[in-house]
């Protein structure tokens, strides 16, 4: 595999930053710029992020002093730069899908963090392992865009990372008609630290802006199918979903319900959840978890605390499979939300389309 020069957009936030670390002596990418907003632009990364560094590993020292370029006033130089590049901007969703545009005509393809294009008719909103095959559709976009490399592709929200590939693997066979899915999130996935975030010690907050709406909508596409020019979404099964913020640094866990067409035994669901895997493992991409699905016999697992990082964070761990007195079967479910559900994912992505050779 060549080695691909790779450019992160919204680099001083945590997800860009974690961006930097998961590529830091990556095996196939090589971050050559940093790109983030007009304050943070002409600055060396280490004075952008001066107080501002959020993770708990340090800055790799190959970056500091690399200079911050402007997002959206140096896009042609960051085009002539990169093979590819990742977005992870805060701005206002209109923004954010011209932005992107913007750079894909510019034909430097993006694997996009942010929610502006996840429902883009003709943009993939990819779970390597249970929707590869949407990447299809880039052609297509190609074709709209009027462009000969550049594209868009994009990760599905952090919120729904855990429930639904637990999920994926019974939907063919067992047919999942219905779910319901309590989401527990971690303060990262505001973008918060403890020290930034005060009041949620010692408490629960019980709102967390258009996450439901994620979480109920967004696996429609997932399990959606390309038709034409566009991806079709799924009409079944129905998911409601609650999602609350808590107390804890990273790691989103979920209290799920499920009901089948053909209700499996409890032996058939562990075996179903033992044996998945997706393209990511048979093609062995870097990021790919060895087992995508662990599941605990323990009663009190998985927790964050001891969990979330299993397999670099990139696996999804599942305990407590038990039947329902409403739905079929009800679980608990856990993903580390920055990795696995946010950069990580993103570079699974990447990993992917590289595989494909999306960036040649």
């Amino acid at each position: 595999m060549k080695k691909y020069k790779v450019g992160i957009i919204g680099a001083t936030g945590m997800v860009g930053q974690r961006f930097c670390l998961i590529l830091d002596k990556h095996p196939w990418f090589e971050i050559v710029c940093l790109a983030a907003s007009p304050r943070s632009a002409g600055k060396t990364f280490k004075e952008a992020v001066s107080g501002k560094w959020k993770l708990a590993d340090p800055m790799p020292e190959d970056l500091e002093d690399m200079i911050v370029l402007n997002a959206t006033d140096d896009v042609e130089k960051i085009a002539s730069m990169v093979d590819f590049c990742f977005c992870a901007v805060d701005m206002k969703k209109d923004e954010i899908r011209a932005l992107e545009e913007r750079y894909a005509k510019a034909e430097c393809p993006i694997v996009s963090n942010n929610s502006a294009h996840r429902f883009t008719p003709d943009v993939p909103m990819v779970i390597p392992e249970i929707n590869p095959q949407h990447v299809d559709i880039i052609p297509a976009q190609r074709k709209r865009l009027g462009t000969k490399k550049g594209f868009i592709a994009v990760k599905s929200n952090c919120s729904l990372q855990s429930y639904v590939p637990a999920l994926a693997p019974l939907m063919e066979k067992y047919k999942v008609t219905k779910a319901l899915a309590c989401t527990y999130q971690a303060i990262s996935g505001a973008g918060r630290t403890f020290e930034t975030f005060p009041e949620i010690l010692d408490n629960v907050i019980p709102y967390i802006g258009g996450e439901e709406e994620k979480s109920e909508k967004e696996p429609m596409k997932i399990w959606g199918h390309i038709e034409g020019d566009e991806i079709v979404n799924a009409t079944e099964p129905a998911i409601t979903a609650q999602c609350l913020r808590v107390p804890v640094s990273d790691g989103h866990t979920a209290a799920v319900f499920c009901s089948f067409e053909n209700k499996p035994s409890k032996e058939e669901i562990l075996a179903a959840w033992k044996s998945f895997s997706g393209v990511p493992q048979q093609l062995k991409l870097p990021s790919a978890p060895k087992q995508f699905l662990h599941y605990f016999e323990e009663d009190d697992r998985p927790q964050a605390k001891l969990d979330r990082n299993l397999e670099g964070g990139m696996a999804v761990s599942i305990g407590r499979l038990r039947e329902d007195t409403l739905f079929d079967y009800k679980f608990v479910c856990l993903s580390h939300n920055t990795l696995r559900g946010a950069a990580g994912g993103a570079v699974l992505l990447a990993e992917l389309l590289a595989a494909k050779g999306y960036f040649d």
